[in-house]
């Protein structure tokens, strides 16, 4: 799938060499004198030893020019969906920006235009530590803009950028190792961590994981999707999934860490080398301090689940209100169900989305409870079952409950679905806490009608029913940087809103900002003192900061400017990106709005099982 294209043609395919003045204020983009020669360039390619990509676009092939090719077109249109697919080309995005949509030339679609866009123009095909290290090196030192990327499995576009070099963290594999009983890579006979733990040596994805964890009888704390990486954005930005309520936080599951900085050097984080750093990859955001390039993660001892699945539909569009009304009475009945294990995922919409089949107006959800049979299970949820039956003559519902051995068999049956891609959407979301649920039912009625939105919006709204339990457990984990809103979530709720392909800019700017300024707002109201979590949230949020990453900030910008000085690291979002702004050609600058010094401080991480000599100070 993977093809070095190192060519003079394709160096200047997209105009990458051009002679104006560079602006000292921002990223050395293609058209100013400071870009990088061909020559540069081959440099480069030689030494990460020809693993130097041209950035091409993948639907190239549907436009005229010398890549034009109606044959491999007609099949961009489905292999463009497929998450496999995408992952594995250099600049390709499961969430696209529109800069080179595919076309359906079988249908008479006609091309439109075709350019880089705002994906990188070369890209580090790194199969080796080492090759990030240098892609690093070389864009600290032409100051060029800088993205990291795995599988680019991210909608607010941190894989993305202008005039960029990329760094692909996706092909090295150095393999997975189990280890019954951890070891620290330290030495250090002692840890806070006795059990079982993975070595994940490199891009590997959740698929790659599943089947050695399942032939051991382990649990490890993966994504719902199978094809997102193990050590991207999802883990550094906190990662859910199915078994997270019962052990915890992607990020929470990380026990050591080997990244690349911002000078090139290759370092372990633990909590007794570089614990700071170590900190901050936990849960502070991708591409901002450092690159991961392998992890050591928790391994827990596998159980039976029980699990439920509950749907329910208005029977005509006049019980439209009992669906509202017992919609909240699921949501208000989230915090005591978690108290008592329950866990899981569901979705909801009132627009023409087959969430139920058959019906325009659904919810559904999948919930699970470790260590328990079906009918305890069943017994547990009895007293909202009760509760339901009184919108028995407005609704259709149908609950099911089964019983599975273990946690592999019921990831396999209800979880592990590798979702279509390509295409957009605005996202919003929200944390949910128990305040929220349950102290106000008509506040929360009032907010669950605003995210539906109306028919014509096309809402879709998604529950992240995975807080409480071991998630609450581990605000006592130091080491831990995810937002503390976490910490007291019940429900992180998702609402996503999409455009038909070809929408005018006019069309996309409306539905994101319905997203920010309705949805997102409705949400805040009800839950005023949480936060959002940062890898679904709101790519427009205003109070991005505070929202994502809550009172873990002041740390993590101490982080950022003790490893990253020089800001060789940005992505959108991510801590120290509000020092930066797109101007209106797409080259990163400077911003004159933000990026003052980080306010003096200090703090110490301590570790029992650490001599003092290996405690980091951050001093500023």
């Amino acid at each position: 799938m993977i093809s070095t294209l190192f060519t003079l043609t394709a160096l200047a395919l997209y105009g990458a060499h051009c002679s104006s003045a560079a602006v000292s204020s921002c990223k050395c983009g293609p058209e100013d004198s400071c870009w990088p020669s061909a020559a540069e360039w081959r440099a480069l390619n030689s030494s990460v030893s020809g693993k130097l990509i041209a950035g091409v676009q993948p639907a190239a092939p549907c436009y005229p020019g010398s890549l034009f090719n109606p044959k491999t077109c007609a099949s961009l249109n489905v292999l463009l969906t497929n998450q496999d697919f995408v992952s594995s080309t250099a600049i390709g995005l499961s969430y696209p920006t529109g800069s080179c949509p595919p076309v359906d030339l079988a249908a008479g679609q006609k091309p439109g235009t075709c350019s880089i866009g705002d994906q990188p123009r070369y890209t580090v095909n790194a199969t080796e530590p080492e090759d990030v290290a240098k892609g690093i090196v070389f864009a600290r030192k032409y100051n060029i803009r800088l993205v990291v990327r795995n599988t680019g499995h991210d909608i607010l576009h941190r894989s993305t950028g202008y005039g960029s070099l990329q760094v692909w963290v996706k092909n090295i594999k150095k393999g997975v190792v189990f280890q019954e009983t951890y070891r620290p890579s330290s030495g250090y006979s002692q840890n806070s961590w006795n059990g079982s733990a993975f070595t994940i040596g490199g891009g590997y994805v959740w698929s790659d994981i599943y089947g050695e964890a399942a032939k051991r009888n382990v649990i490890v704390v993966d994504g719902g999707t199978p094809s997102v990486s193990c050590l991207g954005g999802w883990m550094q930005g906190g990662g859910h999934g199915p078994a997270v309520h019962n052990h915890g936080l992607g990020a929470d599951q990380v026990l050591e860490a080997r990244v690349v900085l911002a000078n090139g050097q290759i370092v372990t984080a633990s909590a007794c080398q570089n614990p700071d750093l170590f900190f901050a990859i936990r849960g502070g955001g991708p591409s901002t301090y450092g690159v991961v390039v392998s992890t050591v993660i928790k391994a827990h001892p596998t159980t039976k689940v029980a699990a439920q699945q509950l749907s329910f539909a208005p029977l005509s569009p006049t019980d439209v209100p009992a669906f509202m009304d017992a919609l909240a009475l699921v949501y208000a009945s989230y915090p005591d169900l978690s108290d008592a294990g329950w866990s899981g995922y569901g979705s909801w919409a009132t627009s023409p989305i087959p969430i139920v089949p058959n019906y325009s107006v659904g919810f559904t959800h999948t919930i699970a409870v470790f260590g328990i049979s079906a009918a305890e299970a069943e017994q547990s949820f009895k007293p909202v079952a009760v509760n339901l039956q009184k919108f028995t003559p407005s609704l259709s519902i149908n609950t099911t409950y089964s019983a599975f051995p273990t946690y592999a068999a019921y990831y396999k049956a209800f979880s592990g679905i590798v979702m279509t891609v390509g295409s957009s959407a605005a996202l919003g979301s929200r944390l949910l806490d128990r305040k929220a649920l349950t102290s106000k039912p008509t506040v929360l009625k009032t907010t669950l009608q605003a995210i539906a939105g109306t028919p014509d919006q096309f809402s879709s709204s998604y529950i992240v029913f995975v807080g409480g339990g071991q998630v609450f457990e581990d605000a006592k984990d130091r080491y831990s940087s995810v937002n503390p809103a976490w910490r007291k979530t019940y429900v992180h709720n998702i609402v996503a809103r999409g455009w038909a392909p070809g929408s005018d800019p006019a069309t996309i700017a409306a539905v994101r900002n319905g997203i920010t300024f309705t949805v997102v707002q409705a949400l805040k109201t009800l839950a005023p003192d949480t936060g959002a979590y940062m890898n679904e949230g709101d790519a427009q949020d205003p109070d991005f900061l505070t929202d994502f990453y809550g009172e873990s900030l002041a740390k993590l910008e101490q982080v950022k400017q003790k490893y990253d000085p020089h800001r060789v690291f940005y992505c959108p979002t991510c801590v120290g990106s509000e020092a930066w702004e797109v101007a209106p050609s797409g080259k990163l600058c400077l911003s004159i709005h933000g990026g003052g010094s980080v306010n003096p401080a200090h703090y110490e991480l301590e570790n029992p099982y650490c001599s003092t000599k290996n405690v980091s100070t951050i001093t500023t």
